[in-house]
């Protein structure tokens, strides 16, 4: 088995989940517990004092002392088995209740489709031994066209696809000439013709090269509010597995979702991205492994704003933490990121007034910090604080540490340490391309380079 890294200490994890009382108040009781819950928005009505459950109220509410609660394990709890259905009829229970906890027992559990998440729920494992492992890929072309308002496909050869699979349709767009992918489930079967769970809403035609694909997160979330993922393994068995992006899966992928945290997960090999999440709000990665992906470590994606990563342990990707497009008011802090492909910290498409503060990035393949050129004035990642954090030995011989790149403007690196053991080469502390404006370097320590700065603005 892959190296997980250091093992979660199973007594703290059991001290943590028995004082993480009830699901309802996981995520509110990120603020000061003891005081009272003023509305939001900062007016003046009186804080709630003593709150009552009142319908379509989900700002306020009592805590209460206990709430529905599920185990699920391979040979012993509430519902048994070895496969990703067991733990979605768990789920699918807690839904119905309108909320609970679904707790994973100790062992394996092989997935031949997502587990789909719900509202208002607690998905908590125990510690590493909780192992979720994505069953080997298999892949097909289609033998006939199936049209945007079909509920159906026939594949060429249907060896290794079976009914409740989880598929990934991709083809070329016969309209446009751009990728089609669509997510569905195989729902029924005759011979090699499948029904989905859903329509198309996209034309599978012959002309574009269609196949399908048993490619899916482990995790997947959609519409989705008010979730934690917390003590658990996720294995994306990269070595029998083809590649999905991470705009579409991962060992977590998130869709329009919002107050999630995601606590203590191990997330490794994927091929693809750890944790992704696109237009979600409010989320937060805190103590999390994120292991030998291809993909990206973590991946607050597009529209996603004040998301909080810290803590995490992100090695052997293809980039560590990627700021994705329209990622405001992030924090991202103390987090430890070595061994990149090519970027540690990647910023970028209007990702904009974030903090990255902290963290430690060592031997990343191009740069440790970079903020990419996009597409001119107006698309970069401004007004962005980069202080506190530490990077190591970054690139070839002609990198930079930190990388700022376009017209990226607005920017503080304050107090920073950037350090080269390797040799100076010709390798740079900042490198500032000559259209970057209104850069800001305060108390920055640049050793073991051959120039502290290379400023092109000149």
């Amino acid at each position: 088995m892959p190296d997980t890294g250091p093992a979660l200490d199973r007594r703290h994890f059991l001290g943590t989940a028995s004082a993480s009382a009830a699901l309802a108040g996981s995520l509110a009781t990120a603020r000061a517990a003891d005081a009272p819950a003023r509305p939001a928005g900062g007016d003046d009505r009186p804080p709630v004092t003593n709150p009552r459950a009142t319908s379509g109220d989900t700002k306020h509410g009592p805590k209460w002392e206990e709430m529905f609660t599920l185990t699920v394990g391979n040979d012993k709890g509430d519902l048994c088995g070895k496969d990703q259905r067991v733990i979605q009829a768990a789920v699918d229970t807690v839904a119905r209740m309108g909320g609970g906890t679904v707790k994973l027992l100790p062992g394996t559990f092989r997935l031949r489709n997502a587990v789909h998440l719900c509202p208002n729920l607690r998905l908590v494992g125990s510690g590493p031994e909780t192992i979720l492992v994505k069953e080997p890929s298999v892949v097909s072309k289609l033998a006939a066209d199936s049209d945007w308002y079909d509920q159906e496909i026939t594949l060429a050869d249907a060896k290794g696809f079976q009914v409740g699979d989880g598929i990934c349709l991709r083809a070329k767009n016969p309209h446009h000439g751009g990728s089609t992918v669509i997510k569905r489930t195989l729902v029924a079967r005759s011979g090699n013709r499948f029904k989905l769970d859903k329509g198309l809403r996209e034309n599978l035609w012959g002309s574009g090269t269609p196949t399908a694909s048993t490619l899916f997160p482990l995790l997947s979330g959609e519409f989705v509010t008010n979730l934690v993922i917390e003590n658990l393994a996720l294995d994306g068995n990269k070595a029998n597995n083809d590649e999905l992006d991470g705009n579409y899966a991962g060992c977590i992928f998130m869709q329009d979702c919002a107050d999630v945290m995601i606590r203590k997960v191990i997330a490794r090999d994927y091929r693809g991205d750890g944790i992704s999440w696109q237009i979600c709000h409010d989320v937060a990665v805190e103590e999390c492994e994120s292991r030998n992906h291809t993909g990206l470590g973590l991946h607050p994606g597009s529209g996603s704003q004040r998301p909080v990563m810290r803590g995490n342990t992100i090695v052997g990707c293809h980039i560590g933490l990627f700021f994705c497009w329209g990622v405001k008011y992030g924090l991202a802090e103390k987090n430890t990121i070595e061994d990149t492909k090519t970027a540690g910290i990647s910023v970028g498409h209007r990702d904009t007034d974030n903090v990255i503060r902290g963290n430690t990035v060592k031997r990343s393949g191009q740069a440790g910090i970079l903020f990419r050129a996009e597409r001119g004035a107006g698309f970069t990642g401004d007004r962005n604080t980069v202080e506190g954090n530490t990077v190591v030995d970054t690139g070839g011989e002609g990198a930079a540490a930190v990388d700022v790149q376009g017209t990226t403007g607005g920017l503080v690196f304050r107090k920073n340490t950037l350090t080269e053991t390797r040799g100076p080469a010709k390798r740079v502390g900042f490198r500032l391309g000559k259209d970057t404006k209104d850069i800001t370097l305060d108390g920055n320590t640049v050793e073991g380079f051959s120039a502290k700065a290379d400023d092109r603005r000149k």
